[in-house]
């Protein structure tokens, strides 16, 4: 009786701490369906890593078997080293599938030469409309070690983290300007490996040196809370995990400053080409 009854208290624990949505470490053989580049896209140490490889023939990617609305993801990442010019490595959430009105967050890793820094990219699609680039340097060398970014997502706010460092806040300011926030779409993690020549590095003019080949992005330490949903958003809007409400503390927001300060690059609300206003860059 005495053995039942800790099973049981067990099972019950579990299942409370998975309906509060703590972090879990994720097994990519559990999590994840490898999408395109058949071998390419390899699993190795019993799930625990992930590489996607990229050739002249093809890159590779994986997405997650759940879909979410709100929620917090962790992806430990290494990129390519060397000459990594015209390769673009991504972790992004976006709505199934990829229509016209889809919403998507991205980190995207936009590869240079030899020698020369990584852009780190972030954007945010609303019902179909992207352009809200912002583009830093990192602090460190993503291509020597694993190093952590994060995507927060619920209706306050889009947060982008760097080993746990703030790096970007979108927020909802949809009643002040009309402006779609991604409240409604179920998303999926998506991360792919690709040649993107034609844009990523020097806007185009620096292309793929396939004698580099092949290319290879690492993943490790996935982990994924929030509202696993089946098209209801009504259900997820009163989700209860830390997630739901996370904001930037004022300690946060000015680690946030000083990182955009320091390490941004590009931002869509100043850059002088783009010619069209964006209310959203207002506040």
């Amino acid at each position: 009786m005495a053995s039942n009854g800790k099973r049981t208290l067990v099972v019950i624990l579990c299942s409370v701490l998975l309906a509060a949505g703590v972090a879990r470490g994720g097994n990519f053989y559990q999590d994840v369906d490898i999408t395109f580049g058949d071998w390419r896209a390899k699993i190795l140490g019993g799930g625990d890593l992930m590489t996607l490889t990229m050739d002249k023939a093809s890159g590779s990617g994986f997405q997650s078997k759940n879909q979410y609305l709100f929620g917090r993801w962790d992806m430990k990442m290494k990129l390519i080293p060397g000459n990594s010019a015209g390769t673009v490595a991504s972790f992004y959430l976006s709505s199934p599938p990829q229509g016209p009105h889809h919403d998507e967050i991205d980190f995207e890793f936009l590869g240079n030469l030899d020698g020369k820094p990584y852009t780190v990219q972030t954007n945010v699609f609303s019902q179909g409309v992207g352009g809200r680039e912002q583009q830093f340097r990192m602090w460190f060398d993503p291509t020597a070690d694993f190093h952590t970014y994060t995507i927060v997502w619920n209706p306050i706010n889009i947060l982008f983290y760097v080993d746990g460092t703030p790096i970007r806040e979108y927020r909802n300011r949809q009643a002040d300007t009309g402006v779609p926030f991604l409240t409604q779409q179920p998303m999926r993690v998506y991360a792919s490996l690709w040649n993107g020549e034609a844009w990523a590095t020097g806007g185009g003019s620096i292309k793929t040196n396939w004698t580099w080949a092949p290319f290879v992005a690492s993943y490790k330490g996935y982990t994924a809370t929030g509202c696993v949903s089946s098209q209801d958003p009504a259900a997820c809007a009163s989700s209860t995990g830390a997630w739901m409400h996370q904001q930037l503390d004022t300690a946060e927001q000015a680690r946030l400053w000083q990182v955009q300060k320091n390490y941004m690059i590009a931002n869509y609300c100043t850059d002088p080409w783009r010619k069209y206003p964006r209310p959203d860059c207002k506040y």
